[in-house]
């Protein structure tokens, strides 16, 4: 690290990779928090969490028992042992509402824009949009089943449209703007655990069923567009993209001699080709994954797709299934990368939310009572995180601080973060008004 501050002074690097750097390493020393703790109010498990988009500044957190909860994590309630840890409570709890939940909250998320507004989702069938300020209602959007996930663009300017996952088959786009439903895609053949928008596209939708299939979407237009198949794989570089020009000639090329016979034969061999022109029209519209049935039944992992993640950059996505496999795809060939992940164990019985760091250099996955944090392009095993005493279910990267949050069955939120520097405890205690207890004696007031 002090290499890099030399070359950072010397002018050898420049001040985004300097950034990049640092961050990175941040993200690679995590531990369990020694200075800044959440105080859940939550009685039941925490299904969900998410950091605003905006501020990074606000931590939204649901539960099992319909509560829903905001704390600040920028600024500490309170402090203790001498103003080296920082507690944080929540600024808004919401339990049992007139017009909440009623049943366990599986899924929260900030709306894009600001944090004026959220969206939660629940078994009891209803997804909710709720003003932060009044904590109240706005809208109401009854599913036909339990809601497992809910998404929302962080690129849309021309929609306001909330993906939701349930245990239906087919996925509905809820439109905000009208409070209707806008879109029902079809196409998987059981319950839709997990569904996440394109980081490069608002247009394009991607979700993952109990079928095991992952099924892309343009929402634009009908049916799904792609659906990605394990077998099909490519190690290094993209495949080269078929160019159509090429294609046309060669056809045309074979297709020349036939017409040098004579005219009965012609006549037939013309006839043929037309027909060979019919198939070959009708094969193109078949090889569109969402009709044909061989494509159409691919699936991407043996058991349920209990969570998707998208990368930064909308290159890659990472998926986690109920067979014990995380999978990296290349979005724009289709293809499995092949990247060996640890084989762990994870609960099947719910939708997981995983977590990936700024630079998408890290995947972080709950692994029953654990974390684990893998290397997204190498698949080695980097940190295990143990804190919690029973199973985690969700877990939430903050990229302002490189911390991260992660929530379980034991109701506890737990804290994630770098080694903190004593400068820093002297920056905390100097915004205290508190000694630091490290500088204590027994000559001190």
């Amino acid at each position: 690290m002090w290499k890099q501050i030399g070359a950072r002074e010397s002018g050898k690097l420049r001040p985004n990779s300097f950034t990049n750097r640092i961050r990175s390493h941040r993200s690679s020393s995590l531990l369990l928090s020694n200075h800044k703790e959440l105080l859940s109010p939550h009685r039941a498990s925490i299904n969900t969490l998410q950091v605003d988009l905006t501020e990074g500044r606000y931590l939204l957190s649901g539960a099992s028992d319909a509560s829903l909860a905001i704390f600040d994590i920028q600024r500490a309630t309170e402090y203790d042992a001498g103003g080296l840890i920082a507690k944080h409570k929540p600024v808004l709890v919401d339990k049992q509402h007139e017009n909440g939940h009623k049943y366990a909250i599986s899924t929260a998320v900030w709306y894009p824009v600001d944090t004026g507004l959220f969206v939660t989702g629940s078994y009891d069938h209803h997804i909710k949009v709720w003003d932060t300020n009044t904590t109240e209602v706005v809208m109401d959007f009854k599913m036909p089943g339990k809601v497992y996930r809910t998404a929302m663009s962080t690129l849309a300017t021309s929609h306001m449209l909330i993906a939701a996952a349930t245990e239906d088959v087919q996925v509905r786009l809820c439109d905000m703007a009208s409070g209707a439903f806008a879109h029902t895609l079809s196409g998987h053949r059981d319950g839709v655990m997990s569904v996440e928008w394109s980081t490069s596209s608002e247009w394009i939708l991607m979700t993952g069923g109990c079928d095991g299939a992952i099924r892309f979407w343009d929402i634009r237009r009908a049916g799904c567009f792609s659906v990605l198949d394990q077998s099909h794989s490519q190690l290094g570089r993209r495949p080269p993209l078929v160019d159509p020009s090429a294609t046309k000639v060669s056809t045309s090329k074979a297709r020349a001699p036939p017409r040098k016979v004579g005219s009965g034969s012609s006549s037939k061999h013309s006839g043929n080709n037309k027909i060979l022109k019919h198939a070959k029209g009708s094969g193109k519209q078949r090889l569109h994954p969402g009709l044909l049935t061989s494509q159409d039944r691919a699936t991407a992992h043996y058991g349920a797709v209990l969570g998707l993640k998208a990368t930064e950059d909308g290159m890659y996505l990472l998926s986690a299934g109920s067979d014990s496999r995380l999978r990296l795809w290349d979005i724009q060939s289709g293809c499995n990368t092949l990247v060996h992940y640890e084989m762990v164990r994870m609960q099947s019985s719910k939708a997981i939310q995983l977590a990936v760091t700024q630079d998408s250099g890290i995947v972080f996955l709950p692994c029953m009572t654990s974390v684990k944090g893998f290397d997204v392009w190498s698949g080695r095993s980097r940190m295990t995180l143990q804190g919690h005493y029973e199973n985690v279910n969700c877990c939430c990267y903050s990229a302002n601080d490189q911390e991260l949050y992660t929530g379980g069955n034991d109701r506890q939120i737990l804290t994630w973060s770098p080694p903190k520097l004593i400068s820093d405890d002297a920056d905390e205690c100097g915004r205290t008004g508190q000694p630091s207890a490290v500088d204590e004696d027994n000559w001190s007031d």
